[in-house]
């Protein structure tokens, strides 16, 4: 990658992640991703689209001894990922390759978790980012239909596909989950008490036979408005950011 690259610390420092500086850059929402995975020692976690590796090295850095793999098509960001991983000492899988067009040994293998960070807009309605590997990261360019059919593929019996997305693709999310998968939970997040949810956590089993759950809405700053130029977490988000705590999004 010929651009100038930073190095970030995430969880309080005990992740580190090195990323563009003009490119796509991971914010919270890889963090409280991979906070929200239920995963145990010795499960196995694959994550499509991991761009520089943020999610599952967040999970990595909780949960130890996890089998992760990870599919990146940008072969920029699958090379961070892997620097990243042994910035991190972690066992890293990353595999470049398109996620609808996976590698044949890949087809072969079942997760106990699959977790994703799609792309958030839809480029048929909006506006082209500038750095092409911020606009392969953000603009959707493979349907989100795709995105589920390979997780439903990828995960085990009794398996978890998890997705963290915009509020406002919720419906594209739930018409696109594919019969296979059940007990269906979603996570709304507000930015402030009174406002709208902006982001969801929506999490399926393989075979999930359980009604849908909309959860309460999870708070991520103080207050109505924000005040004053610092850091206003939510003392349950800052734990989750800073601490490497887990999310309290029930399995």
């Amino acid at each position: 990658m010929s651009q100038k690259i930073t190095e970030n610390e995430y969880l309080g420092g005990k992740v580190r992640i090195r990323q563009p500086v003009s490119g796509y850059r991971a914010g919270v929402d890889p963090v409280l991703l991979a906070a929200s995975i239920p995963a145990k020692s010795g499960q196995s976690i694959l994550e499509l689209g991991t761009g520089v590796g943020t999610a599952a090295l967040c999970l990595a850095a909780r949960v130890p001894s996890l089998s992760l793999s990870g599919v990146e098509i940008q072969s920029d960001y699958a090379a961070l990922a892997r620097e990243n991983a042994e910035l991190n000492a972690a066992a890293f899988d990353v595999i470049d390759a398109d996620l609808s067009n996976l590698p044949g040994d890949l087809k072969q293998q079942r997760f106990d978790h699959v977790i994703a960070n799609p792309p958030y807009f839809d480029r048929s309605t909006g506006h082209s980012a500038t750095d092409a590997g911020r606009e392969r990261a953000m603009g959707e360019d493979t349907p989100l239909s795709v995105w589920l059919s390979v997780a439903a593929k990828r995960v085990a019996p009794k398996g978890y596909v998890t997705f963290i997305h915009r509020a406002e693709r919720l419906a594209d999310l739930l018409a696109c989950i594919p019969t296979s998968l059940g007990s269906i939970q979603v996570q709304p997040f507000i930015p402030r008490s009174g406002r709208d949810a902006n982001l969801i956590l929506v999490r399926a089993r393989h075979s999930g036979r359980a009604p849908l759950r909309l959860h309460a809405p999870i708070q991520l700053h103080m207050g109505a408005l924000h005040v004053k130029d610092a850091e206003d977490y939510t003392p349950e988000i800052k734990s989750v950011l800073r601490d490497g705590a887990a999310l309290k999004f029930p399995a």
